[in-house]
């Protein structure tokens, strides 16, 4: 099963969309193209790829406009392009490589944590200690597999036409120890300077903002360039990653996220908490 992107989700709704527009029950467009519905079911839920031939039935079913099948045929293409993040699969559960797929396709990013540094912004060494320190034994290759992985995932911050940003960090996450002191220093400086990007903005949230709406877990929200993608959000769970899509929840998980904007310092004032942590140590 191929990764959720967020190409094959535009291409899903897409799907859906036409052929409510042409009235069609899933049974009876499944069986005008010699297939289930539960399998066109998955095509329109982005659970199994579409071919571009399938797409193109499909849509010269419902009665689509020539160039928006071609529009659509090469969606299909594209969503059936792999991803950098294929060679890691083997590494990560499902959930978690779908939201890698979403992310990698992301044009805005919002992430609060509230017990680490969020992984977009942690040095290898950080990355190392939250590995080690992780629910399960890894060994050091496990671990260096992983570190690439994370920072292959920050590549898109420093390359051509970056995502926008927002990351709210927790002040007990910078001051609970992950690694040596060097380690958190280096941790401190890398916040600094990637907090000078014109793409990144960095919040800290203080302790003595008190119990806030975000001190239950990480919470990212994924924006996309096209209109037609909602935006998708993401929570940390003991089971891992949960990606959430329902309207109810994502304007849940977007009133928090503006909450949690509300009660963080200014960047401005972010900057000399980050420097005056960094020479308290």
């Amino acid at each position: 099963m191929a990764p959720k992107t967020a190409r094959a989700r535009r291409l899903g709704i897409a799907l859906r969309t036409h052929r409510e527009a042409a009235g069609l029950t899933l049974e009876v467009a499944a069986d005008e193209i010699n297939s289930t519905r539960s399998t066109l079911s998955r095509y329109e839920n982005a659970q199994t790829l579409v071919s571009p031939a399938t797409v193109r039935a499909l849509l010269t079913l419902y009665g689509v406009s020539p160039d928006e099948i071609a529009a659509a045929v090469q969606l299909a293409k594209d969503a059936r392009k792999p991803g950098w993040w294929v060679s890691y699969s083997y590494l990560l559960d499902r959930r978690t490589i779908d939201f890698i797929a979403l992310e990698a396709e992301a044009t805005g990013i919002a992430n609060f944590e509230p017990s680490v540094v969020p992984g977009l912004l942690q040095t290898a060494d950080y990355i190392r200690g939250v590995m080690r320190g992780g629910p399960h034994t890894l060994s050091d290759e496990q671990v260096e597999q992983r570190v690439h992985l994370r920072l292959d995932r920050q590549q898109r911050l420093t390359g051509d036409d970056p995502p926008i940003l927002d990351a709210i960090i927790d002040e007990g996450a910078l001051l609970r120890p992950v690694g040596d002191r060097s380690v958190m220093e280096g941790q401190l400086r890398h916040l600094l300077k990637m907090g000078e990007l014109p793409n990144i903005t960095v919040q800290v949230i203080p302790l003595a903002a008190g119990y806030h709406r975000g001190t239950r877990g990480s919470l990212h929200i994924l924006e996309f360039a096209d209109p037609e993608d909602p935006i998708i959000a993401s929570v940390e769970t003991v089971a891992g990653q949960m990606v959430l899509d329902r309207p109810g929840d994502l304007r849940t998980c977007t009133k928090i996220m503006e909450h949690l904007r509300t009660v963080a310092l200014s960047p401005a004032a972010t900057r000399e908490q980050l420097l005056r942590l960094l020479n308290e140590r």
